[in-house]
């Protein structure tokens, strides 16, 4: 870093173009040594959140990362401070260095958005040691919490990963117990979990909207997504016209399991009385050969994830909840974490991990800075690999009734992933909006609750403890209005599997190659070679016509 600092002095608008390029590869350089410290940090506290040691060495990491970020901003500041001509003048060939010359181009997307560099240096400093250090709190308070459920008349103490898999259980009782703990834990720090995220609204309105000078508080994470206002708006509008269509399938689930009305508790209540489990080895098994019957290529990816041994698949205490795919370096082998209990759904949730892995490794060649695809294109091959095993499943089976189970749980995935990630993200910019007002926590959960309303219609009984759901929603903590990547993902992939699905072989090139630009063009660019136009309602309308479809198909096996 100092000593490209001493670079400070050749940055002008008259230097060669090479000089540049030389610039960009030692900051490269820089980085890469940065990302390798700041991955291994992180992926040791997600393997224990408990762990001192690793909360230690993670800030220490922070920390240098914040002072090695405020030494090189003057790069950045320079760069995005030139004006049109000049940068034009300046750019590298797209043929000889086509990752840089996009890098260049893209940084001055937010040239707008950029303040002087004694702003930008103490912003990063007050996040280092406040907003970041804040989430950092709400993720080992989170994490810490443990619940009991009785399970076969005995007591069991469970990590919430463990507690939700009962979620999916046959009997009613254990499904609204487990709820039911859920909330009954997270209300005891609800004001605490409140308190947090009103800070962190405060705080992101406050650098955004104000200081930065974004139109609202989630243009910032479009621009960051590199996703024009317009798609998004048009997604969420769609994904708001069709509560209606997951509705009508709540209300036919109610009948299939004999209940008058479906509680939230039932959302994702199996069909069949079945509680099978599957076992770990039999699951990798079967997540690769289903990848290496849709191109070897693909399978020989994922392959390379257990080659590496880089996943981590048990549940335990202090172990980060959930799953994340993490990919640190392009020559790297990305890692895998999931919380694996045995359950028919987390043999997709690893397919679902594993296809992130395969979009990173298809994506290596790229130079660091390039590799990683914006957010929205980011679930594409993680979805893609999920409907995979699915469809693969519904192929393999004989039993109608077992076929149905499938094809319900894939459509309750679906309205995890499409509308209730939709309607989280409705909720933060209402949360935004309210908490600017000085809304308290009491309001906020009444806020949610009508959120909720809006999503179930009348097809769906809520109770009331339901209202600090919005609480335990890590995303909105962490990365706020990241949600709707999620929707955007899954309405994509579904368009594309429908093209898959007819044009067979000849489909896989163009996908392959979609994922293999990871974050190297623009991903309106990207789709838009894809015959993809995301702006366009219509286009997030065939989405929801693919999953009426599967809702139709469902009733019809249900006859």
């Amino acid at each position: 870093v100092a000593a490209f600092e001493g670079q400070r002095s050749v940055l002008g608008a008259d230097m060669a173009p090479a000089t540049l390029v030389d610039l960009v590869g030692q900051y490269e350089a820089i980085l890469t040594q940065a990302y390798r410290l700041y991955g291994y940090s992180s992926l040791w506290f997600s393997a224990d959140t408990q762990s001192s040691t690793a909360l230690t060495f993670m800030n220490r990491v922070q920390q240098a990362m914040t002072s090695l970020q405020n030494r090189l901003l003057f790069f950045d500041l320079w760069w995005k401070g030139l004006e049109e001509s000049e940068a034009a003048q300046l750019l590298p060939s797209a043929a000889t260095h086509p990752d840089y010359r996009f890098y260049l181009e893209d940084l001055r997307r937010t040239r707008r958005y950029t303040l002087d560099e004694k702003s930008e240096q103490l912003i990063n400093l007050k996040d280092a040691d406040g907003m970041s250090a804040l989430v950092t709190i709400y993720t080992m308070l989170t994490n810490r919490l443990e619940f009991t459920l009785t399970v076969d008349g005995e007591p069991q103490t469970m990590t919430r990963d463990e507690l939700m898999a009962n979620v999916y259980a046959p009997d009613p009782a254990r499904r609204a117990a487990a709820y039911q703990e859920l909330y009954r834990v997270y209300a005891k720090d609800a004001n605490i979990l409140a308190q947090i995220y009103s800070n962190r609204v405060r705080d992101w309105a406050n650098e955004q909207v104000t200081l930065r000078g974004y139109a609202s508080p989630i243009a910032v994470r479009n621009m960051a997504n590199d996703v024009p206002d317009a798609a998004v708006d048009a997604l969420l509008t769609v994904c708001r016209r069709n509560a209606p269509v997951f509705q009508r399938y709540f209300s036919l689930k109610a009948k299939w399991l004999g209940m008058e009305k479906l509680r939230r508790y039932d959302i994702y209540a199996p069909l069949a009385a079945s509680d099978s489990k599957v076992n770990y080895a039999d699951a990798v098994a079967t997540v690769l050969d289903t990848f290496e019957r849709f191109d070897p290529d693909v399978a020989r990816q994922a392959q390379r994830v257990f080659t590496a041994n880089h996943i981590d698949s048990e549940p335990r205490k202090g172990k980060r909840g959930g799953a994340f795919c993490s990919t640190v370096l392009p020559e790297l082998t990305p890692w895998v974490l999931t919380n694996f209990s045995g359950k028919v759904r987390d043999v997709a949730t690893l397919a679902h991990e594993l296809g992130h892995a395969i979009h990173s490794m298809l994506a290596e060649q790229h130079s660091l800075l390039t590799q990683h695809a914006s957010l929205p294109l980011a679930e594409t091959a993680s979805v893609f690999s999920e409907i995979l095993l699915t469809e693969r499943l519904m192929a393999e089976e004989p039993d109608p009734l077992v076929r149905r189970e499938l094809l319900a749980g894939a459509v309750d995935d679906m309205y995890a992933t499409v509308l209730r990630q939709a309607f989280f993200v409705l909720f933060e910019q209402a949360a935004h909006a309210a908490i600017l007002q000085g809304a308290s926590q009491d309001q906020l959960n009444e806020l949610y609750m009508a959120n909720l309303r809006e999503q179930f219609g009348d097809a769906v009984e809520l109770s009331d403890e339901y209202r600090y759901e919005w609480v335990s929603i890590p995303h909105i903590y962490n990365t706020p209005f990241y949600c709707y990547a999620y929707s955007f993902g899954q309405l994509l992939v579904l368009a594309l599997y429908r093209r898959y699905q007819q044009e067979g072989d000849a489909f896989k090139p163009g996908y392959l190659r979609l994922l293999a630009y990871g974050g190297s063009a623009h991903p309106e660019a990207i789709l838009r070679e894809a015959g993809v136009d995301i702006t366009a309602p219509a286009f997030w309308q065939g989405g929801f016509d693919v999953i009426g479809e599967m809702i139709d198909q469902l009733e019809a096996l249900a006859l």
